[in-house]
């Protein structure tokens, strides 16, 4: 089970990577919305590995914002206010028509989603790690 936690912080590592990377680069309408897109994948991982770590922990939790919450209270997890704030605004990307709220989404992630989600990466590390 150790195993399959690790294995998922791995892919939330890459996955986290190409997310910087694009938002490090975006100058553009399309950069934007690829951010937007990597965006979506990285906080499922995000909330795939919280759970992971909870059920390691013997915890069940059904979907994203009852694992957050459960993983705040029992300290994985910082910022869980933001993380919920992450996970409606990835609720909102799958339905995005106006370019106001697409660079609202964009300017929440380059300014604020990218820092908490590595902070919490590293909080992740730091358990696994002992």
């Amino acid at each position: 089970m150790m195993e399959e936690v690790k294995y998922s912080l791995e892919k939330l590592k890459k996955a986290f990577k190409r997310l910087d990377e694009a938002v490090k680069e975006a100058s553009d309408e399309l950069d934007r919305d690829g951010v937007i897109q990597r965006f979506e994948f990285t906080f499922e991982m995000f909330w795939k590995t919280v759970k992971i770590l909870l059920e390691y922990e013997g915890y069940r939790c059904a979907g994203p914002r009852t694992c957050v919450k459960e993983a705040a209270r029992r300290g994985f997890l910082q910022d869980a206010e933001v993380a919920l704030d992450m996970l409606e605004d990835r609720n909102k990307t799958s339905h995005i028509y106006d370019e106001t709220t697409a660079e609202e989404i964009f300017n929440r992630i380059k300014e604020l989603y990218v820092e908490v989600i590595s902070r919490n990466m590293k909080l992740f590390e730091d358990y696994l790690s002992g």
